[in-house]
């Protein structure tokens, strides 16, 4: 019997993919988008749309029994750079929607959660190249925080209150169905659309800044695979680490120039480099990958085709 699925932040970054992922593997009726407000977009219009506030429990609670949602997919929250703008709602946002819906669990109302955590989650005394899944994570960003804060809860869920709840540890997610969302990884985003609209971009972080990525196709193929996992593979129940590629913005825009030549792309770190520097330039995630058969697809060449392929006709280039 297919899942009856509860999508919260459905329009951001990661839902909007997903949501289309999930209606398509499982109905349109089966899935069940949701988020602070009604957008005139896909997700809205494509099947079942509900307005709700993550941090209103007897919202999310009347929902989960309208529709009788099994899964519960916790998609919202206040990205890394957007975060340190506004730190008490951030975490405010990050951990108690977290709360509602693992107590929700708790009672019984629903059977699984999908979590996300983030790469935000280690610091800067973190090994930096090949982070393992065990390790030194003393986040410095509320973000990290409000992450590391909630894989310890879910953990504590599941250990306490048989709670099945699931989590992945996302690296930089590049996508070109949805534009930057307030993330330290988005200038990965933007140069594509800043080379096909100017033919060149002011990056906010150093040429040589190497951080991990993920082409959002990868990220939607592991968040549905853990939760079609059985119960028994998934032996962690904080966050897996998750990882596709590494690089820095010189090497992505030598991949664009291929396509792009006249590219210029100059460099003004900001605030947000300090962030970047905390951060792990690579990742282990070889339990991701024996647990539960975790694998990607896209490398950086085959990822840029594809970016600059879907987004050419919005700014009508032709790169042939």
């Amino acid at each position: 019997m297919n899942p009856k699925i509860l999508i919260i932040g459905a329009c951001g970054q990661i839902g909007t993919e997903l949501t289309h992922e999930l209606r398509a593997i499982y109905g349109t009726d089966n899935v069940i988008a949701s988020d602070i407000r009604k957008l005139n977009n896909d997700v809205v219009n494509s099947g079942p749309f509900e307005v709700i506030n993550a941090l209103d429990f007897n919202q999310i609670e009347n929902l989960v029994e309208l529709h009788q949602i099994t899964d519960v997919y916790l998609m919202a929250a206040l990205l890394s750079a957007t975060a340190e703008k506004n730190p008490a709602f951030a975490w405010d946002l990050n951990m108690n929607s977290l709360f509602h819906v693992l107590n929700l669990a708790k009672a019984g109302k629903i059977k699984k959660i999908f979590w996300p955590s983030s790469i935000a989650v280690f610091g800067p005394t973190t090994p930096k190249e090949n982070t393992p899944q065990y390790t030194i994570m003393e986040p410095s960003t509320v973000y990290g925080i409000s992450k590391q804060a909630g894989e310890r809860w879910c953990e504590y869920y599941h250990n306490i209150f048989g709670v099945d709840v699931r989590s992945v540890r996302y690296p930089g997610l590049i996508s070109w169905t949805t534009l930057p969302g307030g993330g330290t990884t988005d200038y990965a985003v933007d140069i594509y659309h800043k080379a096909l609209s100017e033919g060149k971009y002011e990056c906010f972080l150093t040429s040589e800044t190497k951080m991990p990525m993920m082409y959002m196709d990868d990220a939607i193929a592991a968040t549905i695979n853990i939760m079609k996992a059985p119960t028994e593979q998934i032996k962690i129940r904080s966050s897996y680490n998750l990882a596709a590629i590494s690089f820095t913005p010189t090497e992505i825009a030598a991949e664009i120039k291929k396509h792009i030549p006249k590219l210029e792309v100059t460099y003004k770190p900001d605030f947000r480099q300090k962030i970047a520097d905390s951060w792990p330039a690579s990742i282990d995630d070889s339990r991701a990958r024996e647990d539960w058969g975790w694998n990607h697809e896209f490398d950086l060449e085959m990822m840029t085709v594809d970016m600059l392929k879907n987004l050419s006709p919005q700014y009508n280039t032709d790169l042939q």
